[in-house]
Parts: structure tokens; sequence; C-alpha cells
């Protein structure tokens, strides 16, 4: 987890466009080129951080769910969606670029089906997307920045400690 989603989370929060955000880090993603270098525990518990060095009224709306970290076998988002369906309207926040290729995605056109996209543009785009004035930068780029920049503090040390990405 980056500023850049965190700037997401502020932003939709303090425009009140949602109520609250759960972060779910993929267990077993799918649609990466390789293996991520950090495993879902360590994923999760970056998110856990994150949450930690958001503002305190911010803070307070976020939550972070083990529910795919959890789940034996590939990450689906329809899977994460049908566990979490219930008394609450569901929203997915996803990058313009993400979303480009929501086809791809395992039962798309359920998953289209049972929750409402929220789609970031990200920087430069003209798309149809939400325009936050999102930062311009990648997960791909903080696992090869030797210096993690663009990860919240409590991130940041966690990476560096624990070796992880490019600050080994």
């Amino acid at each position: 987890i980056h500023n850049g989603h965190l700037r997401v989370v502020v932003e939709l929060l303090n425009r009140k466009i949602v109520d609250s955000i759960i972060l779910i880090p993929a267990g077993q993603p799918r649609l990466r080129s390789e293996e991520p270098v950090a495993d879902g525990k360590a994923r999760l518990e970056m998110c856990k951080l994150a949450v930690q060095d958001l503002p305190t009224g911010i803070r307070d709306q976020v939550s972070v769910s083990d529910i795919e970290v959890k789940r034996s076998g590939p990450s689906y988002a329809i899977d994460t969606v049908e566990a979490l369906e219930g008394s609450n309207e569901l929203f997915w926040i996803i990058g313009s670029d993400a979303y480009a290729k929501i086809e791809n995605w395992h039962r798309s056109e359920e998953l289209q089906d049972k929750v409402s996209f929220i789609v970031i543009d990200r920087p430069g785009d003209d798309g149809d997307g939400l325009d936050i004035g999102a930062l311009d930068i990648s997960a791909t780029e903080i696992r090869s920045d030797s210096q993690v920049n663009g990860t919240s503090p409590s991130v940041r040390k966690y990476i560096t400690e624990r070796k992880l990405y490019a600050s080994k």
C-alpha cells in the first residue's frame, strides 16, 4: 500500500463519496506477471500500519480485512464480494488502468452486477473516472525503489526493517 492508495482513501472519505472503506490486500493475486515479493501476511500488516498513519478522523472510517489473505488458492474479487454481500451496498474502488482490464477478471459480468465501481483516474488520464488529483505513483515503483519513497512512515519502516522489495 502506498501514498497513492492513501490519497484515494482520504479524498473519497473527505468528499463523502463513501461512508467507510475496507482495505483488502490480495492473498494470491491472479493477474500479476510475477509472484508478489511480500506475502499476504506482510501486505495485511502494511495495510494496518498505513491506516494508523492516516489522520484521526479518517482512520476511524477505514478498516482492514484479512478475507483474501486467509483464503487458500487464488484471490478473485467475485469471491470476496460474495462473502461480503449483505446489508450494505458495496463499491469497488479501482484505478482506471485496472478497470480497463475488468473483462479479464474472473466472473467479470457477475462482479459488475454485484458492485458499483468507483473508478479513479490515474494522473494524465482523460477518462470517465473520478479525478481526485491522484498521485503519480505505482506499486511497481515502490517495489523497485530502494528508499521506498511514496509509502507512509510506518509502512516504510516495516519494509526496510524486513528488507522487502528493493530495500534488501
